[in-house]
């Protein structure tokens, strides 16, 4: 896919998204959009032999949803790749449904259990060295939110990490500037993230992650022979897409009502038109 078909196939997504969590009546919106193109960018170009016809395949790249709660994002990638069929996303939020307010193995396409905020790293280290350690060609992939930068042990993984040379992790950052509390600075000061990381030994870049084709740019920019993990500071919009969510910390986890559903649903559906006409 070219960044214009990867940037249609995220809005199709949002707009699945959006769906889904109103009927859901559940789910963390505001940072599910956020992310929604970096991780169609990991899954539909980065990310190497991911198939649901062997979604065990031995030489996959892993990839690890740290921020849990926002995994509604994460479902409607793995329906458009092919590893949930719209029948089973459709359960989401009914008694009975595989499908939970975090990611679990229960799920086709999600490799472990994740969403306890700052276990993701250490989880993707593991990993990383463990394919180190067996000779293989895989990368591991974790996404982050920003408030999460505030659990410890974060930093342990990222000590081990650049200890071991995980030039295959590659760690990402959804710096979206909210948390539920309000805007990280506030709360917790994260910056300069930057020095703290490259500190750690890290290779550190920042990206725009509500621009496809930045995204793009800086995964493939990426050397995975420099011997140190990889860190990218993905700039993004809380609840980016939606006008009225945009930039608004109760969005975080906020439930549409009927009217919100429909302004959000049309303003998607005509982009996706604008964008289909223009290839």
């Amino acid at each position: 896919m070219n960044t214009k078909e990867l940037q249609l196939t995220a809005e199709r997504n949002r707009l699945r998204l959006v769906d889904v969590v109103y009927h859901a009546h559940a789910g963390h919106i505001g940072g599910d959009l956020s992310c929604l193109n970096v991780l169609t960018a990991l899954y539909f170009d980065e990310m190497r032999g991911l198939s649901p016809e062997t979604p065990k395949h031995p030489d996959r790249d892993r990839f690890v949803l740290s921020k849990g709660h926002c995994v509604e994002a994460l479902y409607v990638t793995l329906e458009s790749k092919g590893f949930l069929n719209p029948a089973t996303l459709d359960t989401l939020g009914q008694l009975g449904s595989i499908l939970s307010g975090h990611p679990t193995i229960e799920v086709p396409g999600i490799e472990v259990n994740s969403g306890a905020l700052g276990h993701g790293l250490s989880i993707g280290t593991g990993m990383a060295l463990a394919a180190k350690m067996d000779g293989r060609s895989w990368r591991a992939f974790v996404l982050m939110g920003d408030g999460e930068q505030g659990e410890g042990s974060i930093y342990e993984a990222a000590m081990a990490a650049h200890r071991y040379e995980l030039d295959n992790l590659v760690a990402i950052i959804d710096r979206n500037h909210l948390q539920i509390s309000g805007d990280t600075e506030d709360v917790m000061p994260l910056e300069s993230i930057e020095e703290r990381w490259t500190a750690f030994g890290w290779d550190v870049k920042r990206m725009n992650g509500d621009s496809m084709d930045d995204i793009v740019r800086t995964l493939r920019s990426i050397d995975y022979t420099n011997q140190h993990p990889h860190l990218l500071i993905s700039e993004t919009t809380k609840g980016k897409g939606v006008s009225f969510m945009e930039g608004v910390a109760k969005w975080h986890h906020g439930v549409l009502n009927a009217e919100q559903h429909r302004q959000a649903m049309e303003e998607i559906t005509a982009r996706i038109k604008e964008m289909e006409e223009a290839l």
